[in-house]
């Protein structure tokens, strides 16, 4: 087998292992860069539909958090985090999670729309300072996870002082015997448990709260969901339960069910992602190497803003990231063995991002591999995630394609098929051609 036979071979068995191994690390990377990237609140369009356990209730939101009739001092805190008046989740979602009796709530909402300060306010608001002893707890499926909610919550608290917070994470060894006093509990499913019943920290009889974040994320590990089930079973009947989660499909939404009993429910009703904005093409190639000389010449043609690049494996994505890197620019390596900590000017990420990632800022998405799922067909759900990610609220977007061979281009036109939508080809090599797509 010729050398370039054999590295293709290895690179596919490679893709064929990732693609049916989107696993916690890569779900959890995904989340977290989320977080990073979007850390001011994302102007969502997206529409709330509000599924009440009791219809005939009347349904309440908000348009400004005094409506809420909060402790000055966790207004104070909402204040000082930049919040001006609440996001379309919060408007719906706080006047539920405040209300008294407490209600349940399962909630489906991205990074970036104050999900995450909603759940704050909503444990801040009912803890009682006077009590030293654990009333809120918060799940987290990773240890990085639970420190951005941990943040949130010590920002919005700084006005509140009398509330205290602990970080159930391995590695926090506490003397056996000693009860927290601490009224706030965050952390992982594993730890948290063990508190609550190997080592009795917590008594968990006397939670008012229990939030369980990222569910989505959360059973990508069996262990964590089952302890997360066991956790909730030691609680009240009268404990408000409030999951969260990016997407619902059929298991995070059996999942859901048993965790929290009788719940409001809030969907984001998604705009219709379309290809109508975005203006796709494709690159002819012999090579990886080809590959990575028509990115260059588009980036010298044109002025972008943010771009993110696909590859099939991390192993591809990793090279290109070096090769990118050499060449000057700005990378980010998106995956779950890479942490992201700023934004930066090109992302290069492996299909496990595909579907999560909704950043406001790419102007451009290049497919150095096109899609395929596990049995090498055109996965056509993961292209229009990918491209998507480009022509958000009906701003005008670009898609380069790689073709390196004929069975890329059988797959492009597989995909061109399904979406009945012309790809047109593009030469990277005339600049002027370049610079015309870009207009």
């Amino acid at each position: 087998m010729a050398t370039d036979s054999w590295a293709q071979a290895v690179d596919e068995q490679e893709a064929a292992a990732e693609s049916v191994s989107l696993n916690l690390h890569d779900k959890a990377a995904q989340s977290l860069l989320n977080k990073l990237i979007r850390n001011n609140l994302v102007n969502n369009t997206n529409q709330v539909e509000v599924l009440q356990k009791d219809p005939n209730s009347p349904l309440y939101s908000v348009k400004s958090f005094e409506e809420l009739r909060l402790k000055p001092q966790l207004l104070q805190g909402v204040y000082g985090m930049g919040f001006n008046r609440p996001s379309k989740i919060q408007e719906t979602a706080l006047p539920m999670m405040l209300a008294g009796p407490p209600q349940n709530l399962i909630a489906q909402s991205q990074s970036g729309t104050g999900k995450t300060a909603a759940f704050v306010l909503a444990m801040l608001s009912h803890v009682d300072p006077d009590n030293k002893y654990p009333q809120c707890l918060c799940v987290s499926p990773t240890y990085e996870l639970a420190l951005q909610t941990g943040k949130v919550i010590e920002q919005m608290g700084k006005h509140y002082p009398e509330v205290k917070l602990v970080y159930a994470i391995r590695g926090n060894k506490l003397p056996r015997g000693m009860k927290l006093q601490e009224q706030i509990v965050i952390g992982t499913p594993g730890t948290m448990l063990d508190w609550c019943s190997k080592f009795k920290f917590i008594d968990p009889k006397k939670i008012k709260v229990f939030v369980l974040d990222e569910a989505d994320v959360m059973i990508a590990t069996q262990g964590h969901q089952d302890q997360s089930i066991r956790i909730q079973r030691m609680l009240p009947q009268t404990c408000q339960m409030l999951l969260f989660s990016a997407t619902f499909e059929e298991t995070v939404w059996n999942f859901a069910q048993r965790i929290v009993p009788s719940p409001n429910i809030i969907k984001l009703k998604r705009e219709e992602e379309t290809l109508d904005t975005i203006k796709q093409y494709y690159v002819l190639c012999n090579s990886r190497e080809e590959k990575f000389q028509a990115l260059c010449n588009v980036y010298g043609a044109i002025t972008i803003a943010q771009a993110m690049i696909f590859c099939h494996t991390r192993k591809t994505a990793g090279w290109l990231a070096g090769e990118l890197s050499r060449e000057g620019h700005q990378v980010a390596l998106l995956s779950g063995e890479m942490q992201v900590e700023q934004r930066e000017k090109v992302l290069v990420t492996t299909n496990v991002c595909a579907r999560g990632i909704d950043v406001e800022q790419v102007s451009v998405v290049i497919n150095f591999d096109l899609p395929v799922d596990k049995d090498g067909n055109p996965d056509n759900e993961t292209y229009l995630h990918r491209i998507g990610r480009t022509g958000r609220f009906g701003k005008r977007g670009l898609a380069i394609n790689m073709v390196d061979g004929k069975m890329s281009m059988n797959i492009l036109n597989r995909i061109q098929e399904h979406f009945s939508k012309k790809i047109e080809r593009l030469d990277t090599d005339d600049l002027d051609e370049i610079e015309k797509i870009a207009s």
